[in-house]
């Protein structure tokens, strides 16, 4: 049943119905008044707020926007809908709504809407039955379905993480240990030894047989690093002759006669004094120092060079452990996005 009103001046009317006179409390009404006016009007309907009373006991929910449609014999049709509801029960009188066209106001005519409450019937009250238990949601594959293939996409990941870890640890990293070398001049080497027999006190030993070896050997050993012949393998006059070639002839007279003085102490037991001792030790720095080069200490890195086998296997590691950790971190993520998704479905 429906309760309209309408007002006609001219070419324009103006129409009020509401789609229901009888609701219950709290249940929503739409009120629609629709203008009817002549092509090209300009039309101004009324506006309220949300909650904002039609009238006292009734409140506007909401509206729509107005529409029109050409109608013929050169009218348009206006409408416009409120939302309506009530919460106390009452025989309501909905006046007519001021509408605008070109500026002159037009009124609808009154309406009526009915609110009730439910009946209870409080002479039995056993017929009043306590609320239902929560239930649980109908399962629903597709809601499920992302997930499902998510999981079996982890579980994938960690097989292969499981595979590229048991790969890394099969493949051993290749261990290059750089050595430093240091390159120290041939006169700093025999220094650095005729230095250890002074304090050692080997100038003042008894064992003057030891004393000399040493001593000897150290010149040797500078001989053949500085003039390029095996001075160790030959004896002390082929020493002397292959000096006298390019050497200095006083600091070969001095170093002759410490290599026959150590001649005679090795092979004929000679015994010298220890001022002769500390003459030998004197004549062997000069020597030194007299045909020493200008060559300092140096450092040299030698990196061992990785044969091709080696280089692979390094590859192949650094592979292993990127998509070790490409494949960990993937797992990672859709674990949690995983259990968030659960944690949603489930509540």
């Amino acid at each position: 049943m429906l309760a309209v009103s309408r007002t006609a001046v001219g070419q324009v009317s103006v129409e009020q119905k509401v789609d229901s006179i009888g609701i219950l409390i709290g249940q929503q009404a739409h009120l629609t008044i629709t203008v009817t006016t002549p092509e090209g009007a300009h039309v101004v309907f009324p506006t309220y707020r949300r909650s904002q009373y039609i009238t006292p006991g009734v409140e506007v929910l909401g509206a729509t926007q107005p529409d029109s449609t050409a109608i013929g014999n050169h009218q348009v049709q206006w409408q416009r809908s409120y939302t309506l509801t009530s919460f106390d029960e009452h025989l309501y009188a909905i006046p007519g709504q001021k509408v605008k066209v070109n500026g002159r106001t037009y009124t609808g005519n009154t309406v009526a809407l009915k609110v009730i409450t439910m009946d209870v019937d409080t002479l039995h009250p056993n017929q009043f039955f306590p609320p239902k238990d929560v239930q649980d949601n109908p399962f629903q594959w597709s809601e499920w379905r992302p997930v499902f293939w998510l999981s079996v996409l982890m579980v994938l990941l960690f097989l292969l993480s499981t595979y590229l870890f048991v790969r890394l640890k099969q493949n051993k990293p290749i261990v290059t240990r750089i050595r430093i070398v240091r390159h120290i001049p041939p006169h700093q080497k025999a220094l650095n030894e005729i230095a250890k027999l002074k304090q050692e006190h080997m100038t003042t030993s008894e064992d003057q047989k030891a004393y000399y070896t040493q001593l000897t050997d150290t010149l040797r050993q500078y001989i053949k690093e500085r003039f390029g012949f095996n001075a160790m393998e030959m004896t002390s006059s082929e020493i002397i002759y292959r000096l006298q070639q390019t050497g200095d002839k006083k600091m070969i007279d001095e170093l002759k006669e410490l290599f026959v003085t150590a001649d005679l102490v090795k092979f004929a037991k000679y015994s010298t004094l220890i001022n002769e001792n500390d003459l030998n030790l004197v004549n062997a720095v000069n020597f030194i120092d007299s045909t020493k080069t200008d060559a300092k200490e140096t450092e040299e890195k030698i990196v061992p060079k990785l044969s091709e086998n080696e280089e692979k296997s390094r590859k192949s590691r650094v592979t292993l452990k990127t998509l070790l950790y490409a494949a960990a971190a993937a797992v990672a993520l859709l674990l949690v996005y995983i259990l968030y998704n659960v944690y949603e479905l489930l509540m």
